[in-house]
């Protein structure tokens, strides 16, 4: 059987709780496992997004983005959004930070958001 896809992405974060309360309350996504895995009281937390996509917040500090600059995404991934002008506006109003404006590429619209952590992320739109 031949590989399917990505399964899930690790997300270097420094608090836990203020990045899941990011992704969750601000983003949107559901948090579908937070439980402690080793003696040490950390805990392995996923928020998982509504196409099924599960980030993993990773407070292991290997797993924090090495710095790009200030124009480019930290993460080595892009997200996706049916309209990305309209998830800028819905996103800008909840105080997410956005060093990049919608803006229409020769490959398709883009933006890039700030999390709560200081991970930039790519925003694409879909389609």
């Amino acid at each position: 059987m031949p590989i399917q896809g990505v399964g899930k992405v690790v997300v270097g974060v420094e608090d836990q709780a203020r990045a899941k309360e990011f992704w969750s309350a601000v983003v949107g996504f559901a948090v579908t496992t937070d439980v402690p895995y080793d003696d040490q009281g950390r805990r392995w937390v996923e928020v998982t997004a509504p196409d099924g996509t599960i980030l993993v917040l990773s407070e292991n500090p290997e797993d924090r983005p090495r710095s790009t600059g200030d124009q480019l995404p930290t993460s080595n991934f892009f997200l996706y959004a049916d309209d990305v002008e309209k998830t800028y506006e819905e996103l800008s109003a909840k105080g997410v930070e956005f060093p990049a404006k919608p803006e229409k590429q020769p490959w398709g619209w883009w933006s890039m958001f700030t999390d709560s952590e200081g991970n930039r992320f790519a925003l694409q739109q879909r389609g």
